[in-house]
């Protein structure tokens, strides 16, 4: 497969609203490998298609656990696709991460977000999926939900560590 290219803050494409899939054909899931190999390659655990430039309802997400410990330790993959994923409900609860963005390199803040939520998707088959999230599968998924509608985490917190946020990535990318 292939590593695509991820939109960096201030491209226009990160505000675009992705189209919903059609049809789940071997198209699309070319597009969901080159998703993975390219979320994997930038060591990420989640990437909407909206940041690769492609303007479809598209989410791949794998939260890459470690098992064991030290030298025994081991990244354990775990890979879901969620096409035209939609949230259904989302939780009152609220619950604070540290969140970052491939979109965004190396600039992370805490976000405040429902901590529970029950999203509606189809699989790589085209299979219809309804299921209940938390945690930070929750966070996640609500995180990439939102790149499908040119909403970035930098538009959930304040101005003012929003501005500071993306100076320390300008200042950075002139160091590079």
């Amino acid at each position: 497969m292939a590593v695509l290219e991820i939109l960096e803050v201030p491209h226009p494409g990160l505000r675009a609203v992705a189209k919903p899939v059609e049809t789940v054909d071997d198209a699309v899931r070319t597009i969901v490998a080159d998703m993975f190999d390219t979320m994997y390659d930038a060591r990420g655990i989640g990437l909407a298609a909206t940041q690769v430039g492609i303007e479809q309802r598209i989410v791949v997400i794998d939260l890459q656990e470690t098992v064991g410990e030290g030298e025994e330790a081991k990244t354990v993959r775990d890979p879901k696709v969620y096409i035209n994923p939609e949230l259904v409900s989302v939780s009152e609860e609220l619950s604070s991460y540290n969140e970052g963005c491939l979109s965004i390199p190396e600039q992370y803040a805490e976000v405040e977000r429902p901590a529970r939520c029950t999203a509606r998707w189809l699989d790589e088959q085209g299979e219809a999926h309804e299921g209940e999230f938390d945690g930070l599968l929750a966070t996640a998924l609500q995180h990439e939900i939102d790149h499908l509608n040119g909403v970035l985490f930098i538009d959930h917190i304040s101005k003012l560590k929003r501005d500071m946020l993306l100076k320390k990535l300008t200042k950075m990318r002139k160091a590079a």
